[in-house]
């Protein structure tokens, strides 16, 4: 069985448990995490990557359980965007994406012509080229962020998870994102954690979350799938199509 399914998941941090009895099979193309805060988002993503045990349940890759798969199995195959990505340190924003190929050139292999063109790509694609030269410290949030994305997408890896991609990024690069992810999932797996609803909308499916639960899974047009995301947004706002594209608005009378 390919692909990335949690099963059964509970987690508990400190005394509270945010995730309850979660099962989810992550559906290729590109997938958006939705609700309100402290629905389980983030966590659920974390436990997906592997970077969360949980007290109860398995995430499986590919048919095995992830705790299986060695360090080196995972990160070749699932890159990771932190929501907080790091700023310090002297590397240049180029030095940062080259470090996403260590996954899979291991730590004293010397990259070949193939892995400094997936890393120019990956620059091309963030739209981050312009400071290559620049040290991560030196950027302002907006660039810092599409400096990690860039470092993310350099693994070249089958699944992509991403916490809040699109944070410190202003309009016309979230759109960018938006449309840089429609053609990612062309070719692999992508699930992202994303607070922006019409943003959400825009993905090939959607996962609705509420109180550590699953509350709806199916694709982001799916009349369902929107009727339980006003629920869990306590019918503060309405999804209405615009053209080809739904987006959130919020109810105000």
């Amino acid at each position: 069985m390919s692909g990335l399914h949690a099963e059964r998941l509970t987690v508990q941090l400190g005394k509270a448990t945010v995730l309850h009895d979660v099962t989810l099979a992550v559906p290729s193309g590109w997938t958006a995490i939705v609700g309100p805060n402290g629905a389980g988002k983030s966590t659920l993503l974390r436990c997906l990557a592997g970077l969360l045990t949980p007290r109860s349940g398995e995430v499986r890759l590919d048919g095995r359980p992830l705790a299986r798969h060695t360090p080196r199995e995972r990160a070749q195959r699932i890159a990771w965007l932190a929501q907080q990505g790091e700023a310090t340190g002297e590397l240049s924003s180029r030095e940062v994406v080259q470090l996403g190929r260590l996954p899979q050139l291991g730590l004293f292999a010397e990259p070949g012509p193939r892995d400094h063109a997936i890393v120019q790509q990956a620059m091309a694609d963030a739209e981050c080229e312009a400071w290559a030269e620049r040290r991560l410290h030196e950027l302002s949030g907006g660039e810092r962020q599409r400096v990690l994305l860039a470092r993310a997408l350099a693994v070249d890896a089958p699944f992509l998870l991403l916490d809040e991609p699109t944070t410190h990024l202003d309009p016309p690069h979230q759109v960018a994102l938006v449309r840089l992810f429609q053609r990612l999932a062309r070719e692999r797996t992508v699930v992202s954690v994303l607070h922006d609803l019409s943003l959400a909308l825009q993905a090939d499916h959607l996962v609705v979350m509420q109180a550590g639960r699953v509350r709806a899974v199916g694709p982001a047009g799916d009349d369902e799938v929107h009727a339980r995301l006003q629920e869990v947004f306590g019918h503060a706002l309405r999804i209405e199509r615009i053209g080809e594209r739904f987006v959130a608005i919020p109810y105000l009378d």
